[in-house]
């Protein structure tokens, strides 16, 4: 249920060769008329977004079915690489 205070998760999920690979995009938060303000990091490439309560990075790991990294595995869990 959504209320007001809520904190949210934002996940762009994309399909790859070993299953799902959940990124964190960003979060969002429920506002007292109901409605979500949702902050984002980074966009996602095919415009779909996931949002749904944010949760301890231990529960939400081993609750959320996450892919190669895991639920909270994001962008915080891929090698740092640069492009010249």
């Amino acid at each position: 249920m959504l209320t007001a205070g809520k904190r949210l998760a934002v996940f762009s999920i994309r399909e790859g060769k070993g299953g799902s690979i959940w990124v964190r995009a960003g979060s969002a938060f429920v506002n007292k008329d109901g409605s979500l303000n949702v902050l984002l990091d980074v966009l996602p490439l095919d415009g779909k977004l996931h949002v749904r309560e944010a949760g301890d990075k231990k529960d939400t790991v081993q609750a959320g079915g996450g892919g190669r990294y895991g639920v909270d595995g994001g962008l915080d869990s891929l090698p740092v690489g640069g492009h010249s």
